[in-house]
């Protein structure tokens, strides 16, 4: 088991769901269960992925669950986009978080390719050792 909140993707992740939700409480009213839901839901399911994984017993369901954080990561990347096009995201709040959002998605592929040289270097040494 590992513990989440040494990681930096997770502390990552954590600040911008933080910093979604701020931005998001200023969404249309209309948009409460469209993109403001769909935003939140993508940024939560990024942490709660990366959390269930290092919860997880093994190097391959961890890097499962950060396959899937992710898929949302980008979610997110692409709700943000939208959300801005539509006006509901300042130009200024776009410019402080859009890079936030690329950087979680890049760590996120980063630890992905980790763990499976991790996986793949214990699979190396079990072959050799039969």
């Amino acid at each position: 088991m590992r513990d989440y909140k040494k990681y930096e993707i997770w502390k990552l992740g954590h600040h911008l769901a933080l910093e979604v939700y701020k931005i998001s409480e200023r969404f249309p009213r209309e948009e409460i269960f469209g993109m403001t839901s769909q935003l939140r839901r993508a940024i939560i399911s990024v942490n709660f992925n990366i959390v269930e994984g290092c919860g997880r017993g093994s190097d391959e369901d961890f890097k499962r669950m950060l396959t899937i954080a992710s898929g949302s990561s980008f979610e997110v990347d692409y709700a943000l986009l939208l959300s801005h096009d539509l006006g509901f995201i300042s130009d200024q709040d776009y410019a402080e978080i859009s890079p936030k959002s690329e950087e979680l998605k890049m760590k996120i592929s980063k630890l992905i390719l980790k763990i499976q040289e991790d996986i793949d270097k214990k699979n190396k040494e079990k072959g050799n050792k039969k």
